[in-house]
């Protein structure tokens, strides 16, 4: 009785694969769980195992063609095996040849194992992960030496990604055998950075001898066999269904080593297969291979957004009079790209407005040295952190961030602010959490404190990341107004200027009876926004919302 096998499921969304080695031929004698094929999807290369147990009538299959889930493969005659297991006799023959299919090196290979006790152990210590998006940072400082014992979570080496100044500490105890950066060197993250000897410490280890040289020869033999089988079949494809064409171009007598699904990924990507470096054996190009070669080419057009525009060359400056060339800091090179990409695809406006603090002014002056006692400063940036968090409550399309690729607003139902803070390496932006929830008290404590932080350089990731909004202070230089660049991901930015006092016509009322000019003090503030999501009346009532919630501090209570 003839059984056809047919292709398994392979996976979620897996539905045909590329067909790289047969392992059995017409006449062989195959058991259950034998391994009948080896395919090649997009994800990995896989042994198909059979499922029944028989004698190999027909392959209906050939090395390089592209076979479907549920595809017949081969064809079994199991009329001498009935049941799911073989007669002694036909498992012998399977056995013989098994045996004879193995070369000479594979029959007299035997791995061999042992046990190792040892009390200390030699510990690699690896940069940890920073950040998102974060792969490396410069070492400032060595906090240790040669010799020393160091304990864990004690701190290592100091170093500088694009956003702060870290501490990193010691993930384990024991004694420092080798240090392996130096100051001013740029470790990547996972890169060893110590090795430790810990002590104390028992370990059973299997350790397995090397294979021999003409074992590993065998098998380096067989995956060049394989490359060859994929690469000579160029002319044999699995055929299609009607109106179905394979768009899978004829690979070219010198063209790069690569499996047809690695070659289809590589063109829908964009990425000239011939360009990217293999790391297989013989150059062999894998499916990693193709996505680091793309990650590093959308990393390189990252770094500078230009959009088409080519930058021109700068003259040479030294022929007009002396210079001074200097590095630009991490921090104030990524902030360069971060704002470069933020006012290139954020179509910015800004507004601008006026809001009379005069009253605001003498509470602030009545309430500032209970705050100062309290180890804070109410500074007008402090109680417009508060002001800010009930407004992105009235406008919660001030409290979202873009998804143009999805076509998506993400509304967030947090109020993290950041505070701009000018420091001697640059623009860093701290972001207190959690504004609505805490007093003016607390705010103004928190928001001391993490601008000292920053401007030390002993800020944490954690406390430059989850921003909804930012406020920019100019006010102690100087100014009555800019345009502050939108931080993104985030559609708005609010900047101050230095408050003045000004003529301001004031009607006859009950509290003013005589009427007429008086001086008042105003505060110019800046709005820019993201058009795209905020339209121009949006952002004029937002910021003639928080005009008024700083002239009149009870409409926070009343609508905030």
């Amino acid at each position: 009785m003839a059984t056809e096998f047919k292709l398994p499921e392979l996976g979620e969304n897996i539905e045909a694969a590329d067909v790289l080695n047969i392992l059995v031929k017409v006449g062989d004698i195959v058991e259950k769980d034998q391994g009948i094929i080896e395919i090649e999807t997009d994800k990995a290369t896989i042994e198909v195992p059979s499922t029944v147990s028989g004698i190999i009538k027909e392959i209906l299959i050939k090395p390089g063609e592209k076979v479907k889930v549920g595809q017949s493969i081969v064809t079994f005659d199991a009329s001498e095996s009935k049941s799911s297991s073989m007669t002694p006799e036909i498992k012998e023959t399977v056995k013989a040849q098994k045996e004879e299919k193995k070369s000479p090196a594979e029959k007299k290979y035997i791995p061999e194992t042992k046990t190792v006790k040892s009390v200390s152990e030699l510990v690699e210590m690896k940069l940890p992960e920073l950040g998102e998006n974060i792969e490396a940072a410069d070492v400032l400082n060595i906090l240790v030496k040669t010799g020393d014992m160091i304990e864990k979570d004690q701190g290592v080496i100091e170093i500088e990604t694009d956003k702060a100044t870290i501490e990193v500490p010691s993930t384990l105890s024991g004694k420092v055998v080798d240090i392996l950066l130096k100051p001013g060197e740029k470790a990547k993250v996972g890169q060893v950075i110590l090795k430790v000897e810990t002590s104390d410490i028992t370990v059973d280890e299997k350790i397995e001898t090397k294979k021999p040289e003409l074992v590993q020869a065998a098998e380096e033999n067989v995956e060049l066999k394989n490359a060859a089988n994929i690469d000579s079949s160029k002319g044999e494809r699995n055929k299609f269904a009607p109106g179905e064409v394979d768009q899978q171009p004829s690979i070219a007598k010198e063209a790069a080593p690569a499996a047809p699904s690695v070659r289809r990924i590589a063109r829908e990507i964009g990425v000239d297969i011939n360009k990217v470096p293999g790391t297989g054996p013989f150059g062999r190009i894998s499916m990693d291979d193709v996505k680091a070669y793309s990650k590093k080419l959308n990393e390189n057009r990252d770094s500078q957004p230009s959009f088409g525009i080519k930058q021109e060359a700068l003259p040479d400056f030294s022929k007009f009079g002396n210079v001074d060339i200097k590095p630009m800091s991490n921090i104030r090179a990524k902030t360069g790209v971060h704002l470069s990409y933020a006012w290139q695809t954020i179509p910015h406006v800004t507004q601008h407005d006026k809001a009379d603090i005069t009253e605001l002014e003498k509470f602030r002056k009545t309430y500032n040295p209970k705050v100062e006692k309290a180890g804070g400063k109410l500074t007008v940036t402090a109680i417009l952190l508060k002001v800010i968090s009930a407004a992105l409550k009235v406008f919660p399309q001030f409290n979202s961030s873009v998804d143009l690729e999805k076509k998506q607003i993400i509304y967030k139902k947090y109020y993290n602010i950041g505070i701009a803070v000018d420091t001697e390496h640059g623009l860093i932006v701290p972001v207190i959490k959690n504004v609505d929830q805490k007093n003016l008290t607390e705010l103004a404590i928190e928001m001391n404190s993490i601008a000292e932080k920053a401007r030390i350089r002993k800020i944490s990731l954690d406390e430059l990341q989850g921003g909804c909004f930012t406020i920019t202070n100019l006010g102690g230089i100087g100014g009555t107004s800019f345009t502050p660049i939108v931080n993104s991901p985030e559609v708005a930015i609010i900047g101050v200027s230095r408050g003045s006092f000004e003529p301001v016509y004031k009607e006859v009322t009950t509290a003013s009876p005589a009427g007429g000019f008086e001086p008042r003090l105003m505060l110019p503030l800046s709005l820019s926004y993201d058009h795209r999501i905020i339209d121009g009346a949006d952002a004029a009532r937002f910021l003639r919302w928080v005009c008024e919630a700083l002239e009149q501090p009870i409409k926070i209570l009343i609508e905030g």
